[in-house]
């Protein structure tokens, strides 16, 4: 079966958690979760069933993800910070230890793309990554909102749905 195939079949709307992990944003000023949450729900059809921000600490974003590996009503984890190099970012620590199959051209697409049109070489320094537990996806990207609007429109909104069919097919 074709690509194009496989996204006809695919659901027109999946139904997401958004998860900001940062020590320092609030509700009032997570841009980049606001972000997410309009590409996610203005401009495509998806739903956004939950939304948090979550300090920057590996057991409280691991708890938070599980919350959605567990929701039946939730189809997709979106991740955004924490995946620096510095001390702090743990994200990825969180997120490698619950994926079960790892989706890695997510962070490889998303690093070349942040190379040629971005930031040049310190895109070396991201650490973006995407995988499934629970027959939920997770993608857990950069913070910046240059980042997310990135990932979002050239990467994740393409394929959300398509990915949400793989997960969920039956052989």
């Amino acid at each position: 079966m074709a690509v194009e195939d496989h996204k006809r079949e695919a659901p027109s709307s999946v139904r997401c958690m958004v998860l900001t992990i940062s020590d320092t944003r609030n509700i009032d000023t997570d841009k980049s979760g606001k972000i997410i949450i309009e590409k996610l729900t203005e401009k495509s059809q998806h739903r956004v069933n939950e939304y948090k921000i979550v300090k920057d600490d590996q057991k409280r974003i691991a708890e938070a993800v599980k919350l959605g590996l567990t929701d039946p009503d939730i189809d997709v984890v979106l991740l955004n910070g924490g995946t620096g190099i510095a001390e702090r970012d743990v994200t990825i620590e969180a997120v490698q230890a619950l994926i079960t199959k790892e989706i890695p051209g997510f962070g490889e697409l998303f690093r070349m793309l942040s190379y040629n049109e971005d930031i040049g070489s310190a895109a070396l320094l991201s650490r973006a990554t995407a995988g499934v537990s629970e027959k939920t996806a997770i993608f857990s990207m950069p913070g910046s909102s240059g980042a997310v609007k990135l990932a979002m429109d050239r990467l994740i909104l393409p394929e959300i749905s398509h990915v949400v069919r793989e997960i969920n097919k039956e052989e």
